[in-house]
């Protein structure tokens, strides 16, 4: 990811290497959320299997699963999570926001699609430099309010 020479992600099977924050930080916010995307379906998809069952209808899941990874819903939690961030995350998730994308999906209006890239740029930087265990926490958080939406 950082040219021939070098990967953020390191190369231990089963998850990201330890990584220098600063060479993390110069990734551009679409690379960081890209990655943040793949995180943010494999952990949702992961708790619906947990949840539901491992002989669960696929077609059910991928419903359950719509109405959380969208932009809308990643948009609607960014504003509840600034409060338990540090300031490097809102950093992230400011730098996230204000990147503009080549194109914004017709499913979303331009606002939502842009919080949404900063959530997402923020569970990449956090996947990309090894802390795990901050992820972790912020995937609970969003989890509990995505299912706070839900209600």
């Amino acid at each position: 990811m950082t040219g021939r020479g070098g990967s953020l992600s390191g190369s231990e099977p089963g998850g990201p290497g330890r990584s220098d924050e600063r060479q993390a930080a110069e990734v551009s916010p679409l690379v960081l959320a890209y990655v943040g995307d793949a995180v943010w379906e494999l952990f949702v998809r992961s708790r619906l299997v947990a949840e539901r069952g491992a002989d669960s209808r696929v077609n059910e899941l991928h419903g359950l699963a719509k109405r959380a990874v969208n932009a809308e819903s990643q948009s609607s939690m960014v504003h509840p999570l600034m409060e338990y961030l540090d300031d490097d995350e809102r950093d992230v998730v400011r730098r996230g926001r204000n990147v503009r994308p080549g194109h914004v999906p017709r499913t979303s209006g331009p606002a939502d699609y842009r919080y949404a890239t900063g959530f997402e740029a923020l569970l990449g930087f956090l996947y990309l430099t090894g802390r795990t265990e901050r992820l972790g926490e912020v995937l609970a958080v969003a989890k509990r309010l995505v299912d706070g939406a839900d209600d």
